[in-house]
């Protein structure tokens, strides 16, 4: 049998050869697939100034991770990928639903109040998607949800302060101004509302330091006339009133307030005075109200992805932004820090089960505090007060004329959180 090969024969086969050669070594050195982090929050709508440092946190984190982070045993790239709820829990959970079953991510993040985080997570824990949520109080979250202290959730997992740190701040609050200590409850009929003036809200607050509560009751929504609340304030001399609801029905509720002569000491409101951008629309009658203060420029944490303190991420901001830092700015940076810490940490990415673990085994301390849902924390203010939660840090703030901008948020209660220095006393709202 002759065994000399004909040279087209031997480049034939050299050629299959190296063909072959060149198909195994790209499936040896293929690049893994991207981890998509799915992000859904209010960027329009009533609730927009929740969303209003997305782009800039979203742009920045995007260039602090271009080339890819070592996750699994290798590098690859990381996709975010941003839905708005426009304010609307049923856009919420249909723009969730999107990133789920379309984009196939693979791990979901949400912030912005119980109307965006609650049906996000409610479609993260359907579908089996690793989700971790922050910007809402966490009974608003939990309960509302279906949770119990029996039993939590598999998928979903959360972070912020809670009815407990709340009524620590405005119990704080309104003793420090003197008062007839009558309180007026100014709380809409949304789950924020609902919580606020419970006996785990506000009463419980206050009751604690031996004020009254008048409570005229829940009001909807859609409510434009505040007559009949004023006129029970004004009756029973609330010179305290307290409130959570939002923006654009607290600036129409206090208009109508100041028509109709009522003009308590302090005004103590949740949700609706977080933003700078929402108090100068109120221009003078903005003057000494109060709210809580999640984070802002003293707060004493730094970045762990820039290592910016939390005074030069506000200075960057606003120089970027032309406009003043909102407090979300810290929320939303905080929050990549703890989805970015989880993909770094997944021994396998493209697993749910493994993805789901890191996140289960999150110890961290971002830029605004720790963040931890195992074990017993290292601090004395993070609680793990049930499964699938971890409280952060809240302290009490007011609105005070400022020097560079028109208002600024200056820390006025500390006592839970120490650390974030008290910048002056409360100040009496103006007859």
């Amino acid at each position: 049998m002759d065994q000399r090969i004909s040279r087209r024969k031997f480049v034939q086969t050299s050629a299959g050869v190296v063909a072959a050669g060149a198909l195994l070594g790209k499936r040896a050195f293929a690049a893994p697939r991207p981890f998509k982090i799915g992000f859904v929050s209010p960027e329009t709508g009533p609730l927009a100034p929740f969303g209003e440092t997305d782009a800039f946190v979203i742009d920045k984190i995007r260039k602090v991770i271009q080339g890819g982070i070592h996750s699994g045993g290798t590098t690859r790239k990381v996709e975010i990928l941003v839905e708005d709820s426009q304010s609307s829990p049923n856009r919420a959970a249909e723009v969730a639903a999107k990133l789920i079953k379309s984009d196939n991510i693979d791990l979901m993040a949400a912030a912005g109040t119980p109307d965006t985080v609650n049906p996000v997570t409610d479609q993260a824990e359907i579908n089996q998607v690793p989700c971790v949520s922050t910007d809402t109080p966490w009974e608003a979250y939990y309960f509302t949800r279906g949770g119990t202290l029996a039993k939590g959730f598999d998928w979903t997992y959360h972070y912020n302060w809670g009815s407990d740190g709340i009524r620590e701040v405005f119990g704080e609050l309104v003793t420090q101004v003197p008062s007839n200590k009558v309180v007026g409850m100014l709380c809409g009929d949304d789950p924020d509302g609902i919580l606020w003036s419970g006996p785990k809200g506000g009463p419980a607050a206050f009751g604690a330091e031996g004020f009254k509560v008048v409570d005229p009751g829940r009001f909807l929504a859609n409510t434009n006339d505040f007559s009949a609340l004023i006129a029970a304030y004004k009756k029973a001399n609330a010179e305290v009133l307290f409130g959570n609801l939002q923006f654009p029905i607290f600036a129409n509720f206090w208009a109508q307030a100041a028509q109709q002569g009522y003009k308590p000491k302090i005004a103590a409101i949740s949700k609706a005075l977080l933003f700078a951008s929402s108090i100068n629309s109120l221009g003078p009658r903005a003057k000494y109200v109060s709210t809580e203060v999640w984070w802002g420029p003293t707060f004493p944490w730094n970045s762990t992805l820039t290592g910016q303190s939390a005074k030069q991420l506000c200075d960057q901001f606003e120089e970027d932004a032309k406009k003043q830092a909102p407090q979300e700015l810290g929320l939303r940076h905080g929050l990549f820090e703890v989805v970015l810490d989880v993909v770094k940490r997944a021994q396998d990415p493209e697993s749910p089960a493994s993805v789901i673990d890191a996140v289960r085994n999150t110890k961290i301390t971002t830029i605004i505090g720790p963040v931890q849902w195992l074990g017993t924390p290292a601090n004395p203010w993070t609680k793990i007060p049930v499964k699938n939660v971890c409280t952060t840090p809240v302290v009490g703030g007011q609105w005070v004329p400022g020097k560079k901008w028109m208002y600024d948020l200056v820390v006025t209660a500390n006592k839970a959180y120490p650390l974030i220095p008290v910048q002056r006393k409360l100040m009496p709202m103006p007859a």
